[in-house]
């Protein structure tokens, strides 16, 4: 068999489509990865819908991924043997900024580029990687559960873990409960996080995020939120506000949550200015805006360790699952957010 089914998006027509293309070979320090479960992320619904800007004319979306080791390249490290049980960093280094050329590693990387967006992604039955994206993963952690880890975990752990530098016994404000953000809560009360505050307008989400671990769940929208959560912080407000909204009304609300020495962390993609509704306080109390794209190889494994441990159970993350085949169905039900989804996956097309 040289060809496989891939679902490809066009950015010049706009077009999003099944299509059969070549099975593509792995080239030096490259794997192919049979892809057993892909998860389906907002980014990639931004995407189709021309929402996200396109990098590459044609590409095949997808970036939360596991499955098996099916060919390898030259260069390729001895531990990757066919068969081998993997999930799939989300990003990979550009191999052209000045970190790069230096030869420091890829998590020194200044331009990372996303599987998916920069290149083709694992909306497909097979996926060229370099091999500095692989994660082995258990015979008992399920496909489903380690593609979501790639991206719908990986980020929020990396944003509170390393950006946000969140401690325990810290207040932390969560933004937006969908993938992100549901397990954005589970991280915080995994690390020690007290209180936390999850922020959203959907009751049904909210409601999840109690039974998750938030101490109290917030809508944005009624009168007297700011007093509410002065008052879960004992007039401190937050020493961190997680965003994963993308809209700079969220930012405003989660910045002016922020008590003395505050860090936000912004990890919802817009293409809106940041915009502070008073920058005074923002200075005179020393607080922080920092953004968060992704995570890296070490936050993947981190993660798996917590997951097969028992630290961590995201077993009630995977909603659902589709067929390749059916991409268009789990792209609509996770946009018009059918059952309150944390996320829909995509399994191989038969």
């Amino acid at each position: 068999m040289s060809t496989m089914i891939a679902a490809r998006f066009h950015s010049g027509t706009g077009r999003f489509e099944l299509t059969e293309v070549g099975i593509p070979e792995p080239g030096e320090g490259q794997v192919l990865v049979k892809v057993e479960a892909c998860g389906i992320c907002m980014s990639d619904v931004h995407l189709i819908q021309g929402m996200l800007p396109p990098m590459v004319p044609d590409v095949t979306p997808g970036h939360e991924a596991a499955g098996t080791v099916a060919a390898v390249g030259n260069r390729v490290p001895d531990r990757w043997k066919e068969g081998a049980r993997v999930a799939l960093t989300a990003g990979r280094h550009c191999r052209t900024c000045q970190a790069c050329e230096r030869g420091t590693g890829p998590d020194s990387c200044l331009e990372p580029q996303v599987m998916g967006l920069h290149y083709d992604g694992a909306w497909a039955e097979y996926v060229v990687v370099d091999s500095h994206q692989l994660a082995a993963i258990p015979d008992g952690l399920p496909f489903e559960q380690a593609a979501i880890l790639a991206d719908a975990v990986t980020t929020p752990y990396a944003a509170l873990l390393d950006t946000a530098a969140l401690r325990p016994s810290e207040a932390v404000g969560i933004w937006g409960l969908g993938g992100l953000g549901t397990h954005a809560v589970q991280i915080a009360r995994m690390m020690g996080a007290a209180p936390i505050i999850a922020v959203d307008i959907d009751p049904a989400t909210r409601e999840r995020a109690l039974k998750l671990g938030a101490d109290a769940a917030l809508d944005p929208t009624e009168d007297g939120f700011s007093e509410r959560v002065l008052g879960l912080t004992r007039g401190r407000g937050l020493e961190v506000a997680a965003e994963f909204v993308g809209l700079n009304a969220v930012r405003v609300q989660a910045v002016a949550s922020l008590g003395y020495g505050g860090r936000a962390v912004l990890v919802g993609l817009t293409s809106e200015p940041i915009e502070l509704s008073d920058p005074i306080p923002f200075q005179t109390r020393m607080q922080r805006i920092q953004g968060q794209l992704g995570g890296r190889l070490r936050h993947l494994e981190e993660l798996i360790k917590l997951v097969t441990l028992g630290r961590l159970d995201v077993s009630g993350s995977v909603t659902g699952t589709v067929a390749l085949r059916d991409i268009h169905d789990g792209v609509r039900r996770l946009d018009r957010r059918e059952g309150n989804p944390v996320r829909i996956v995509v399994t191989p097309p038969v």
